[in-house]
């Protein structure tokens, strides 16, 4: 099988790397204490100091906690698809006008419900633990960046997560696909938060061919390493296809389907790169292959449930983790992107992942269930990825009582009726070092370093963001940073700068750096 791969290497500032060559991904503590050299180290410095730099650029109101049961769960509840793609620009799907080609997608969307205003975490980490908890990610730590494949930390155990609650309820609960809620001790991983069955990466970023970063497989069944041949996306169909076919149709099931799809680097197989031919530029193309290749494993999983005949009680609900990427520095660990051109694209919306502008975190999204979800309706009412866990859990009977007070809102009728969502606030981000609030119409980009910058953004009239009228409605800024202040008040500091600290801390101990002797020092020079 032939492919294109597009980089093999780039410096990523959340990968503590600055030269790939030494970094390696930690699987287990000690894996990553054998590991920590002076070398990663000394980069880890500098790329925190890097992330810090470069970066500088809430719990609604009526928040309450779902009741075990409501009006809306049938006799027999729902199996729940939900499929999360990677880094996915938010106009490249046929049904946004994209000439990559989406038909399963594009049928799914057609005959359900367009979600236009459904918002995500900037990046993949926090909006899929967003997800999971259905608390925003500044309540735990995990509002800064993604986990770092070496890092020690994970999403806090003390939270109870959707699948937990799921399982509680009765439901048989499956990843397939990307976790990337940590990987360095077993407590985090997928088996021991909720799922009765896993199988995928754990980290947030490999090679679709051999399933490794940096020379280290990150490919797992059931805590258990696997080794095998295939096209990462190609296999996670396969393994769906096979769930569903082993589903006793009498019980409800959860099946988190997450792609590494379209992430970096960009690959894709020769069938896929032969469909776009047209497409002289060799990322586009590889790019444009894996989103068509997502697609065809989307149907294959679809047709599974028509064969099944599950499909007329399945709910399927589809999104990105965050808007494509546009800038650089938040491409990928293993994939060099400095000699292309990226090729995601987020439509009118300005820049993309990682960024609090809406490029970064209004994605493409839509909900599918016959006879439950109207076909051809498009919802423009704010939803955010936090109000899928008391909407789900509702849906399915499960109750969210040990859950710690959620963020999100049940809007089941806004998707199934539209009606006018609860929710009334955004909030897009809370870190030290930045911010952004949006209430109403008005969204706030707010940045604290120095040198500061406050911008004010009429959403509906401005989406794109072009005209900053701050200047002009002083009353609503202050409305905005006083919010922005209180939730910064209770936050949990990120956990990506504690442990950035903590290498600090080991760096500033280190034996003092000379040159070494093959190193002529000139003092004149």
């Amino acid at each position: 099988m032939k492919c294109v791969r597009v980089g093999e290497r780039h410096v990523e500032i959340f990968g503590y790397a600055a030269n790939e060559q030494d970094r390696r991904i930690a699987v287990s503590p000690m894996i990553y204490h054998r590991r920590m050299k002076h070398k990663i180290l000394l980069r880890t410095f500098a790329t925190f100091a890097a992330v810090m730099s470069l970066l500088s650029i809430a719990l609604p109101a009526n928040a309450q906690r779902s009741k075990p049961e409501n009006a809306q769960v049938a006799a027999r509840r729902p199996n729940i698809v939900y499929i999360v793609a990677d880094d996915l620009g938010r106009k490249d799907v046929g049904f946004h006008g994209s000439d990559i080609k989406t038909p399963n997608l594009d049928k799914l969307a057609a005959s359900g419900t367009k979600l236009e205003q459904f918002y995500v975490q900037p990046m993949c980490t926090p909006t899929r633990a967003a997800l999971m908890t259905g608390r925003y990610p500044f309540r735990y730590g995990l509002q800064t960046a993604v986990i770092p494949a070496g890092a020690k930390y994970g999403l806090a155990t003390d939270e109870w997560l959707l699948p937990q609650a799921l399982k509680e309820a009765g439901y048989t609960t499956a990843i397939i696909g990307k976790w990337h809620l940590g990987n360095a001790d077993h407590k985090y991983w997928p088996r021991q938060r909720g799922f009765d069955y896993q199988y995928g990466p754990l980290i947030g970023e490999i090679d679709y061919f051999t399933h490794e970063a940096e020379g280290i497989v990150d490919w797992f069944r059931d805590n258990k390493k696997v080794v095998e041949k295939g096209y990462s996306t190609t296999l996670l169909g396969n393994d769906a296809v096979k769930f569903i076919n082993e589903q006793n149709p009498t019980k409800s099931f959860f099946l988190y389907f997450t792609f590494n799809a379209p992430h970096t680097p960009y690959q894709a197989p020769q069938e896929y790169l032969d469909k776009y031919k047209n497409i002289t530029d060799e990322a586009r193309r590889a790019y444009a292959g894996s989103i068509t290749a997502m697609d065809d494993q989307i149907g294959r999983v679809v047709d599974a449930l028509d064969k099944r005949k599950l499909r007329d009680n399945t709910l399927i609900v589809f999104m990105s983790d965050n808007g494509g990427t546009r800038n650089p520095m938040f491409s990928g660990a293993i994939a060099d992107v400095s000699k292309i051109k990226i090729p995601c694209d987020n439509g009118p919306y300005r820049e993309g992942k990682g960024s609090l502008y809406e490029g970064g975190t209004r994605v493409v999204a839509f909900a599918n269930w016959p006879g439950h979800i109207p076909a051809g309706v498009t919802v423009k009412e704010m939803i955010h990825v936090v109000d899928m866990y008391p909407t789900l859990a509702n849906l399915a009977g499960a109750s969210t009582a040990r859950s710690k007070p959620l963020d999100g809102l049940d809007v089941w009728g806004t998707i199934t009726q539209s009606k006018p969502s609860p929710r009334t606030e955004v909030i897009y981000n809370i870190e030290p070092f930045r911010a952004a609030v949006r209430q109403g119409d008005w969204k706030l980009v707010w940045r604290t370093t120095l040198p500061t910058s406050v911008e004010l953004y009429n959403i509906p009239q401005d989406p794109s963001e072009k005209n900053n009228v701050a200047a002009e409605h002083p009353e609503i800024v202050a409305g905005l940073q006083k919010r922005a202040q209180e939730l910064a008040a209770a936050d949990v500091k990120p956990l990506f700068m504690q442990e950035g600290f903590e290498q600090i801390v080991r760096w500033s101990h280190l034996p003092p750096a000379f040159p070494g002797e093959e190193f002529e020092f000139d003092q004149e020079k």
